[in-house]
């Protein structure tokens, strides 16, 4: 009952509502649970995707358990707000941990590469939101899993699509980089300007916009002096969305291309017009209500349990990370975390319905896939795809 306890001191000295999930087996099945671990940022500067990213786990923890469980056994969650700050995340891991768990899914980019090292020696399956390239080469980390394309994947994509799309013979393209002092932002960055230089486009100075940003004038007016063609965002909804805004507000011409985090239906809301034919997302995932087969379960359990919500892009995110981790707990030959590693890395074209690419791991390699859709924010403020692409799985970009 450890961690139930600190679930309550937690609750007590946060001071706020809401920020357990307490994910019940049900009474459908005799059989003892599995049990594992959430950590999740319900609260704090990542909530406008965490909180729908942490609500899909609980859905699809409801829906594994209607559909038989994991061969006959129920799953419980038990889970916690951490508000995206790491000490916090540190101390609900050591808590899971002494209370028997030996799977965890994480969220953030901070806090999954500070317990990397505990997660090693105790190993324990951590499965994360954190698409961070640093976490894909199971030398370093064995027990890291994700499911999206890499950051660094994801930006050398991007850096590709800046190449294709460009139609000057005078000029190389201009690139900026803009992104949170913070791990999350920082991690794919070496990787675009590698990518970017071997490409021959030109990069400007690197701009710094926080996640709780609710201005970047000043960020954006030093960045008007380059120009650039296009600049990379690497926050969230809310803070894409302000350097978008203000980038209209000062005539920019500079197109914005967003990380996967950044970019959804929201964006082309709270941006406005300011999106319209000049903002590119970067997504492993399909887009919320797309006619692919594993949409329906998902659509099924969201319109049961929340009828009124209408922004639930990162709940397709979670959805995909809950379902390869059941396939690999039914897989598992052994219900511990030697078990299930070995069943993660059999995994071969994991079909997920289409809600992402196929999904490989390997003992040599964690990288799920290297594909993904560019998405843009059309004239009439929908979202529609550009184009499919992928990029090459090579072996020096493995953990990078």
């Amino acid at each position: 009952m450890a961690g139930r306890q600190f679930i309550t001191r937690f609750v007590g000295t946060a001071a706020v509502a809401a920020t357990v999930l307490a994910f019940g087996a049900g009474a459908a099945t005799a059989a003892d649970p599995i049990k594992i671990g959430g950590i999740f940022a319900i609260t704090g500067p990542t909530s406008d995707v965490g909180a729908d990213y942490a609500q899909s786990a609980k859905d699809a923890i409801g829906y594994i358990n209607a559909n038989g469980g994991v061969n006959g056994r129920p799953i419980e969650m038990v889970a916690n707000d951490y508000a995206y700050k790491i000490p916090d995340a540190v101390n609900l891991y050591k808590t899971y941990k002494d209370d028997g768990i030996f799977l965890i899914q994480g969220w953030g980019t901070g806090d999954t590469n500070a317990l990397k090292e505990m997660v090693n020696a105790d190993k324990i399956i951590y499965m994360s939101a954190s698409y961070d390239s640093a976490l894909t080469d199971p030398a370093k980390t064995p027990y890291n899993f994700f499911v999206g394309t890499s950051y660094g994947d994801s930006i050398r994509a991007a850096m590709q699509f800046v190449k294709d799309s460009w139609t000057d013979k005078t000029r190389a393209p201009k690139v900026v980089f803009i992104y949170p002092d913070h791990p999350y932002g920082k991690a794919p960055i070496p990787a675009g300007k590698e990518m970017a230089k071997a490409l021959g486009i030109e990069v400007g100075d690197d701009q710094s916009v926080a996640l709780s940003a609710t201005e970047a004038v000043s960020q954006l007016t030093d960045m008007k002096k380059f120009n650039p063609d296009y600049a990379w965002i690497g926050g969230t909804i809310a803070s894409s969305a302000v350097i978008i805004k203000d980038a209209a507000k000062l005539g920019l011409s500079t197109k914005f291309i967003t990380n996967v985090w950044g970019f959804n239906e929201n964006l082309a809301k709270l941006a406005g017009d300011a999106a319209k034919e000049r903002v590119f997302g970067m997504v492993p995932f399909t887009m919320w209500g797309d006619d692919v087969p594993g949409m329906k379960a998902a659509l099924e359990m969201h319109k049961k349990n929340h009828p009124n919500d209408t922004h639930i892009e990162p709940y397709i995110q979670n959805w995909v990370s809950m379902m390869v981790m059941w396939e690999a707990l039914k897989k598992a030959k052994t219900m511990d975390s030697a078990g299930v590693k070995a069943a993660l890395e059999s995994l071969k074209d994991f079909d997920t319905g289409g809600l992402s690419a196929p999904i490989t791991y390997t003992p040599t390699d964690h990288r799920p896939n290297t594909a993904l859709r560019i998405m843009t924010v059309n004239k009439d403020g929908k979202i529609v795809l550009v184009k499919q692409v992928a990029v090459e799985r090579k072996a020096e970009w493995l953990g990078k």
